[in-house]
């Protein structure tokens, strides 16, 4: 099945959780965790040293509020971006998050994710 087929309610009931956890492990920063679900082509693009500069050097990374709102889903191809509004704990302002999922060897992955 490609994920365009879910309906929205579906896509949020998998993107939630694991964009839940992908702040959380940011603000952790638990590289390992963070990259967990992620699919094996993102995975490898995500180079762990620049990652790891950003978890100790970026206030945004590491205070993102539990606090986030859904804005959209689009559908494109074989994936869905999943729009967020993400809230900082301690910087004042609102950020638009990104997650893009798709299916790789039958499990729902994370082929993309970033806050702007």
């Amino acid at each position: 099945m490609n994920i365009i087929e879910n309906t929205d309610e579906e896509i949020r009931a998998i993107a939630d959780p694991l964009w839940r956890d992908l702040v959380r492990h940011s603000n952790e920063g638990k590289y390992g965790e963070f990259v967990k679900n992620f699919s094996s082509s993102f995975a490898l693009a995500m180079n762990q040293v620049v990652a790891g500069h950003q978890f100790a050097n970026s206030e945004l990374a590491r205070s993102l509020s539990e606090d986030f709102d859904s804005l959209g889903i689009i559908r494109r191809g074989e994936h869905v971006t999943v729009l967020y509004r993400q809230r900082s704990t301690r910087k004042q302002g609102e950020w638009l998050g990104r997650l893009v999922l798709g299916h790789e060897n039958g499990e729902v992955r994370i082929f993309g994710a970033s806050i702007f």
